[in-house]
Formats: structure tokens, sequence, C-alpha cells
């Protein structure tokens, strides 16, 4: 059975270029939709009937933020609970960016002016459990969840790796550093995205 993708992408030469990093990424053989809008979106995904048993069984979906009927977080809120590896495809490596697309429930994020060779590896190790983490966005997760209501939801070692990796370190570095496995370090950082995202969908979030 083919692995489901849904592109939502409305720069088509973007929207062909993703598909390439996507095909060389899986050994398997890919059966792609193609979307490039929200509403096209939500009607490829079932979701613009009501009924989740219309949900198509989807590996991955990767998101556009910006479309011509709005932001790509829209549909990334809605599908905080959809079993699909879920990316946030953008122009814009900042934080003020990427931040709100995990929580809305992203599980990482491409940078679409990035090389090929360096999209296929990101995306590999977001399939495989291996989301990325920037100083910046470390940073911003520290401060989120310093916030009143929010301080205890973290477990001390998800603190550790993050004030880790809010310095710059590596994964491996990190893993070396607190001695742990490095894939326990990418489960604390999954597990802290799932949190964000999960505190921002119940309006846990701080104040401005």
């Amino acid at each position: 059975m083919p692995t489901r993708v849904l592109i939502v992408e409305d720069n088509p030469v973007a929207r062909s270029f993703l598909m390439r990093v996507v095909s060389e990424s899986f050994s398997e053989d890919i059966e792609f939709t193609q979307t490039d809008d929200l509403a096209s979106a939500r009607a490829a995904l079932g979701l613009d009937t009501g009924r989740n048993a219309a949900v198509p069984a989807y590996r991955l979906i990767l998101c556009d933020l910006e479309l011509e009927d709005g932001s790509g977080l829209e549909l990334l809120s809605q599908l905080l609970d959809h079993p699909a590896t879920k990316i946030a495809t953008t122009l814009h490596s900042d934080d003020e960016h990427l931040f709100p697309a995990l929580q809305c429930g992203a599980d990482g994020y491409l940078l679409k002016e990035d090389r090929f060779e360096v999209l296929v590896e990101e995306l590999q190790k977001i399939v495989r459990g291996q989301p990325p983490v920037s100083p910046a966005i470390a940073r911003r997760l520290l401060a989120f969840f310093k916030a009143p209501g929010l301080e205890t939801l973290l477990t001390a070692r998800e603190q550790d790796v993050l004030a880790a990796m809010s310095k710059g370190f590596t994964q491996k570095e990190v893993a070396r550093t607190l001695g742990i496995q490095w894939f326990v370090v990418n489960d604390h950082v999954s597990a802290v995205y799932r949190k964000l995202a999960h505190a921002a969908a119940r309006g846990l979030s701080p104040a401005p």
C-alpha cells in the first residue's frame, strides 16, 4: 500500500519541489494529493463534511503557512489530533513564524529556501521522530512554560533538554551532557511539542 501524502501549497513550483523532496525521502511508493488552498485541503481531509470517519489515512501532511484563502495555522489547529505527521512549510526561519505553527500542532517545520539535500534530511528526521529545535525556539518554549499556570507542565528533564538546546547544543551534545541516549532527547522534545499544542488548544497561553 502506498504512503499517502497531502501537500497544501499555493505555489505550483514550490509544490512540485516539495513533492520531489518527499519522493526522495521515502523508499516506498507515494500517493500524492495536492491542494492549493484551505478549502480544497479541508475537502481532501473530509473536514468539510463534519464526518471524522471520512478522513483519509494520510501518513504525512505538509502545509504552507501562507495561503491565498487564509493561514495554514487554521488547518494545523483542526488537525491537532490527526495521526499523520504534520509539517509546516515556510520561507520564514524566525521563531515569530515557526513558534505559532508548533502551538497549532505541527510536528516540525521545513524551510522551503533550504537546499534539496537539506530538506530531504530534515524531513527524514522529523518522520523518524527527530523534531527540529533551534536555540530561538528552545528559548521561546522555556519562556512559554514559565508563565503562571504553565510552569508545572514540563518535567525537570524536559526543562534541562530545552535549556541545553537554547545554548545551541545539538541533540547528541545534549544527550552526552545529560547522560542519556540521543533518542531519549528526541522523545523529550516531541513530548514538549505535544504539551505546547494541547496547552495552546485549551487556551493556556501566557498573557501578552
